[in-house]
């Protein structure tokens, strides 16, 4: 996983303080059957099958498949649409509705991350279980959230539910990478009611398994890569001349380390550390508890400072990524490059970060920003919105804190937002943080997690279709 947070302080505190119990009176919902479960685990391990590896291609063919599954299960001909865009692809289904107007828009992405079959204990495209587990790339990130969403939508067909107005599934296509699908496709859905992506969000489990809360995304930061430049005459290896293209950016790479961007806070961080600290033991949920009173609190900042799941919560975060320099292994360097990615807190212009970047950096180098950087606003709490998250998280989790959030990673709903289109990170899933291996080795997803994030997409959908 952008924007200056605009939420109504009085409707937050609203959803924050008093509307995270259990609502009185709330009707059960159908348990999810067996064969949905079946069908969900087929579609995932078929989707993890696919590697939909940036550069492979492949994309255009998983669509294929879901576009299939999608036909089988009720779905005209004409209701699905592929949009290729270079080697990849974004796949949208139509779910009709008694109107056409202001649809809700399921988001979802095909890509993956790379993966090393040599560095995996299994095939990283083949998925396994030792029985608690599925295991492969993208079986959370982010093929988890699409195979809900699709069954979910199969089984609504099976039912013969007829949404109030349409539903509209983008599946897209380069989300780890350029984003350039999802940039294309978001113009033409600014007359959406929302977007609710199922590449963010989800319920947080204690080690033992207990749910503590639900997180929903409302924001996210803005992604920028500054490339960082340093050029040198060079030379004879043997003739060193006191400049030094290698170690100066080394130098200067180590000062953008040390520096810790101004601490910033908006009613979404401050809400979600003060709900955060209740469920949160020890010194660390003392610090969430001190910093949402008092952000300017030295203690607390430093405390979670040390936590890399909290640093981006409350400031920009820039970071080298990539290095490339020489040209030979008995010459002085000519060219040295460095890419630094920042992750900068709503409200903070990229240009800002840049000129800050090139001060750090100093007058022997030359910083850039390639790619222009998106941002967006974060998106209000809607109240019909947070009323069905609420009945859906208590279909798996009966009275957990429902906290919105903001990504410090971005999601595709960075363009849709840039569209004013509201859109939230809600993923059906609860499971422990220790569990999340997203992007790295041996990624893997709980099985015990499937039936209730089915029944939590169909109580989300039913409840805000009705």
């Amino acid at each position: 996983m952008s924007h200056t947070t605009k939420l109504l302080p009085a409707l937050a505190a609203f959803f924050l303080a008093g509307c995270m119990t259990a609502p009185a009176g709330a009707a059960p919902q159908r348990a999810v059957s067996q064969a949905d479960v079946d069908k969900a685990t087929e579609i995932l391990g078929a989707s993890v099958a696919f590697d939909t590896v940036a550069g492979r291609g492949r994309v255009p063919a998983y669509a294929d498949y879901l576009a299939g599954v999608l036909k089988a299960g009720g779905f005209a001909d004409e209701d699905i649409e592929l949009v290729p865009l270079g080697e990849t692809a974004t796949l949208i289904a139509t779910y009709h509705g008694k109107s056409a107007e202001a649809p809700i828009v399921l988001n979802a992405h095909m890509d993956v991350v790379e993966a090393n079959p040599a560095d995996w204990v299994r095939d990283p495209f083949r998925m396994e279980t030792d029985g608690t587990y599925y295991y492969g790339r993208g079986v959370l990130d982010d093929k988890y959230g699409l195979t809900m969403l699709v069954t979910t939508l199969l089984r609504l067909k099976r039912e013969g539910f007829v949404p109030s107005h349409d539903l509209i599934l983008v599946l897209t296509g380069d989300e780890e990478t350029t984003q350039k699908t999802a940039e294309a496709i978001a113009p033409r859905f600014r007359d959406a009611r929302f977007v609710l992506n199922a590449d963010a969000g989800g319920g947080t489990l204690g080690e033992d398994g207990t749910p503590h809360y639900y997180s929903l995304q409302a924001g996210e930061k803005t992604y920028a890569d500054y490339e960082i430049v340093i050029t040198n005459p060079g030379g004879h290896s043997s003739r060193p001349t006191g400049s030094n293209a290698i170690v100066d950016m080394a130098g200067v790479i180590e000062r953008i380390a040390a520096y810790e961007f101004p601490v910033q806070t908006s009613e979404v961080t401050l809400g979600y550390f003060r709900e955060s600290a209740k469920q949160t033991p020890g010194d660390l949920g003392e610090a969430m508890a001190k910093f949402a009173a008092d952000p300017s609190d030295a203690d607390a900042v430093a405390r979670l400072s040390k936590e890399p799941e909290y640093i981006g919560q409350i400031r920009t975060t820039c970071v080298a990524t990539l290095i490339d320099g020489g040209h030979a292994q008995n010459a002085l360097p000519q060219h040295v490059s460095a890419n630094v990615n920042c992750r900068i807190f709503p409200g903070v212009s990229p240009d800002s970060i840049l000129q800050k970047l090139q001060e750090l950096a100093g007058p022997g180098a030359t910083v850039s920003l390639p790619l222009a950087a998106h941002s967006s606003d974060a998106s209000p709490l809607d109240p019909t919105l947070m009323a069905a998250v609420r009945k859906a998280v208590d279909v798996e989790a009966p009275g957990v804190p429902v906290i919105p959030n903001m990504s410090a990673g971005a999601t595709d709903s960075l363009f849709f937002r840039a569209q004013g289109i509201p859109s939230y990170g809600v993923c059906g899933i609860f499971m422990k943080p220790s569990d999340d291996f997203s992007h790295g080795l041996n990624e893997r997803v709980p099985v015990a997690s499937i039936p209730g994030a089915l029944n939590y997409w169909h109580t989300l959908l039913t409840e805000l279709s009705k």
